[in-house]
């Protein structure tokens, strides 16, 4: 597919104004292909050149202003136009489009529970050619009119209030102003709970078959939602745009959602079959008020172009954040930013693949749509929480007000957005831009403490060039128990400017830079203050403060500053102590997951699964209770995951139970069974009988995952031919299969794949586009094989021309990650 770019896109713009499409689309033509029909009005400036974007599986007849184009004419996914004169024109493309099935265009999915068949479309950056003919660009708004012919029995949703006309025919509202990839149209026989607030009408939709599951939380999810559009409201001049808010929860759904302006679409595993945890209601709830948010920052006022798509993201992350802390009762959310979204950022900005967070300048939209990643999301949201704390939360609103006052139903830059904030304050925001936005990178604040007579003195030096804002926490040993920690004061310092602290009295136990995180800085603790964190973690008061301190000691570890088994052993010693479950989701995650299969050798692997697991059965002991169902079902799933032997796991799956609760739900049947399928100690049978007794898609995704898992030659050369031969799995399919496929415990077995999965994953990304690819880099790629061998074989493949953007992105960032394993496992032996 020919890929905008940036001067084309500007080329265009300068040429066309886009009035208005008027679409019309028939989901009744059978189950491969839908009919598109499209006319768009718009105005060319002066005579000239240009091209009109569109995927058809069949372009069926083109006219421009009444006289027909040849079809033929189509180069791959561009239609020209040539010889435009000055003045308006009518374009009417006539197509049949297939339908998708990863995510991409109008996705299409039969329910394997009842049957029913949904679509949906996600047209994010250049999907919407898929859909129907566009200029797709973000900067060419127009106003569009919708209809849509439906099977009977279904329901259409679309960006504003739909209408049914009769006979399978349904009428969209015509919208305001919008970017061709904000459209949406969901339909099928949805469950929806409607109601309305301020007038507003607010529906939430899902597949039938998750009705009973959606109406249990449905109060939940509605007062949430009522809750961040009141907040918004508070904060925001400009009143929300659009003239209805409905959120569908979608089946296979590539992103978290998606803010099509009156239609979010989220995965519908946030509608939940099992049990989850409060911070996992907390992270749907975040979710619902970042996409909120994004019906002010990203479809009210909407980017230029790719490289700020910050302006989108970073946006709508941090007011996600903010505003459901202000509005809710998850009024901890930043110590789940803190202690996993933030990781997120710190990794992907210390990889080759790092960028600004507003980047100069974005060549095309494939590259463009490789900047959706821990940078654009946690990076940004963090540098906004560090501007806040610098500019003062007054002026930082005034100055988005001013921004959706200039701007709304219109596009912007960042240099629109930075003179609408400098137009309320006297502080350089042109030079706090340009050191955060424009730079790449985690600068390093390091703590330093030296004892005086009668006082102490603390040095923050800086390795690297943003300033920063930061807290500085304060501890000395409780005076009675001598054991818990509490706090001297808080301190409010400006690195670099500040240069030597004094504080008075002794010197303190612990030294925390950064204490209430408001900065994006990685910290170090002066070596007193390290010994106390790793003595006496569990008994700093604040939760905040404890996620500075945990994510201290994982960039330790990643930075080969810490031995991982000491990280192990500081979970195993605090973590029973931890009161915030975010915190020990957090922590249980890192050290599952990098510390166990990465970063301990395969002769330390035992020992690191063997402390999880005792780690697991003292906190599943401690909540026999029942005070804790959270942090019991999170201390479930990890000892699950990390069980070496199958007797104690397989005793719950037999008796359905584990002993003293939870009872087992699908979620943790099917968790427990891919963990006894990688131990070897069950077969083919045995998933079977649990798909008939959960024959649902999330059942379908957890058996592809259970036969990949299978330590059997057979099921391995099964697993393998689905991913990257036949082409037939979905989505969720292929990353089910690939997430069971490797497995440390089976490298013998795999050995041979290593070398096989380069040219395969770049075959099957080159047939099926940037989504699969994107999976097939994330999960499909041998994790687990970390050595030289692996990493040479890697670089060869980027090195070549072969990979799609999407998959080169993905093997860069997998082999930093497997640079900085075998680096951590080489310092750890040579100690």
């Amino acid at each position: 597919m020919s890929v905008l770019t940036r001067d084309e896109a500007q080329t265009r713009a300068q040429l066309i104004d886009v009035q208005r499409y008027t679409i019309d689309l028939d989901l009744t033509r059978g189950a491969d292909t839908f009919d598109s029909t499209t006319v768009i009005g718009f105005t060319t400036r002066t005579g000239g050149d240009t091209f009109v974007e569109v995927r058809p599986a069949d372009l069926r007849s083109v006219t421009l202003d009444g006289h027909p184009l040849d079809p033929a004419a189509l180069d791959d996914n561009r239609l020209p136009l040539t010889g435009l004169t000055p003045g308006p024109h009518e374009l009417r493309v006539e197509a049949a489009m297939a339908y998708s099935h990863t995510g991409e265009g109008m996705h299409r999915f039969t329910d394997p529970t009842d049957g029913e068949t949904y679509t949906y479309t996600q047209v994010f950056m250049d999907d919407v050619q898929r859909v129907f003919a566009a200029f797709d660009q973000p900067d060419l708004k127009a106003v569009f009119d919708l209809t849509v012919t439906a099977p009977d029995g279904w329901t259409v949703l679309a960006n504003s209030v739909t209408e049914h006309l009769g006979d399978g025919k349904w009428r969209a509202a015509t919208t305001p102003l919008l970017s061709t990839y904000l459209v949406a149209v969901a339909a099928g026989p949805w469950h929806s709970v409607r109601t309305e607030h301020r007038g507003l009408p607010f529906g939430i939709h899902c597949r039938r078959s998750l009705a009973p599951y959606l109406d249990a939380d449905a109060d939940e999810i509605l007062d949430i939602t009522r809750a961040c559009y009141d907040r918004y409201h508070e904060k925001f001049e400009e009143p929300y745009p659009f003239d209805s808010y409905d959120q569908a929860f979608v089946p296979e759904f590539n992103a978290g959602a998606m803010e099509n302006p009156g239609l979010v679409t989220f995965r519908d595993e946030f509608i939940h079959r099992s049990a989850v945890t409060d911070t996992e209601r907390q992270t749907r709830a975040m979710v619902i008020a970042h996409e909120m948010a994004h019906m002010w920052f990203g479809d009210l006022v909407t980017l230029q172009w790719w490289d700020d798509i910050w302006l989108n993201e970073s946006f709508a992350e941090y007011m996600g954040y903010q505003t459901l802390t202000e509005a809710t009762r998850f009024t901890g959310t930043w110590v789940d930013f803190g202690v996993a979204r933030k990781a997120w950022g710190y990794d992907a900005d210390q990889r080759p693949s790092t960028h600004p967070v507003a980047p100069d300048a974005v060549p095309d939209t494939a590259s463009a749509l490789l900047n959706f990643d821990g940078i654009s999301y946690a990076k940004g949201a963090s540098a906004l929480r560090q501007l806040v704390a610098w500019l003062g939360e007054k002026d930082f609103l005034a100055g988005i007000n001013t921004h959706f006052r200039r701007h709304k139903f219109a596009n912007a830059t960042l240099a629109d957005f930075i003179a609408s904030l400098a137009h309320h304050t006297d502080r350089d925001v042109h030079a706090w831009a340009e050191t955060w936005l424009r730079t790449t990178g985690v600068d390093t604040l390091t703590a330093t403490v030296t004892e005086r007579p009668g006082q102490t003195a603390l040095t923050l030096t800086r390795d690297g060039s943003r300033p920063h804002r930061v807290t500085v926490g304060v501890y000395d040993r409780d005076l009675i128990d001598g054991a818990t920690l509490v706090r001297r004061e808080l301190t409010d310092l400006d690195i670099p400017a500040d240069g030597e602290h004094s504080l008075p009295g002794p010197r303190p136990a612990l030294v925390v830079p950064n204490d209430q995180d408001l900065t994006y800085a990685k910290i170090r603790l002066d070596p007193h203050s390290e010994e106390t964190a790793l003595r006496a973690l569990s008994r700093v008061p604040d939760p905040l403060t404890r996620a500075v301190l945990w994510n201290c000691l994982r960039d330790m570890v990643r930075d080969g500053e810490l031995e991982p088994l000491t990280y192990l052993e500081a979970a195993r010693a605090h973590l029973p102590g931890e009161r915030e479950l975010a915190n020990v989701q957090g922590v249980l995650a890192f050290a599952r997951t990098q510390i166990a299969d990465r970063y301990t050798t395969p002769t330390e692997r035992p020992d690191a699964l063997a402390l999880l697991t005792d780690l697991c059965t003292d906190l599943i002991r401690r909540t026999e209770d029942g005070s804790n169902p959270g942090l019991r079902l999170t201390a479930v799933r990890t000892l699950i995951d990390s069980a070496a032997h199958a007797d104690t796991i397989r005793d719950w799956y037999d008796s359905g139970s584990v002993p003293g609760g939870p009872e087992l739900d699908p979620e943790l049947r099917w968790r427990i069974l891919g963990r006894l399928c990688v131990l070897g100690a069950v077969d083919d049978a045995v998933i079977e009988a649990e798909l008939t007794q959960d024959p649902s898609a999330t059942g379908r995704q957890g058996a592809a995952h259970c036969r990949a898992a299978l330590p059997d030659p057979e099921a391995k050369r099964a697993a393998w031919d689905a991913m990257f031969t036949t082409d037939e799995l979905s989505n969720y399919l292929f990353t089910a299969t690939a997430q069971g496929f490797w497995q440390p415990e089976q490298n013998d077995l795999l050995r041979p794949y290593v070398a096989r999965y380069f040219p395969d994953a770049v075959a099957v990304a080159h047939r099926r586009g940037p989504a699969i690819a994107d999976a097939a880099g994330r999960h499909a790629f041998p994790a687990h094989a970390i050595d030289t061998h692996t990493l040479t074989l890697g670089e060869s493949c980027i090195d070549d021309d072969g990979p799609i953007p999407a998959l080169r992105r993905r093997l860069a960032d997998q082999l930093d990650d497997l640079a900085r394993a075998l680096k951590i496992r080489t310092a750890t032996a040579a100690s």
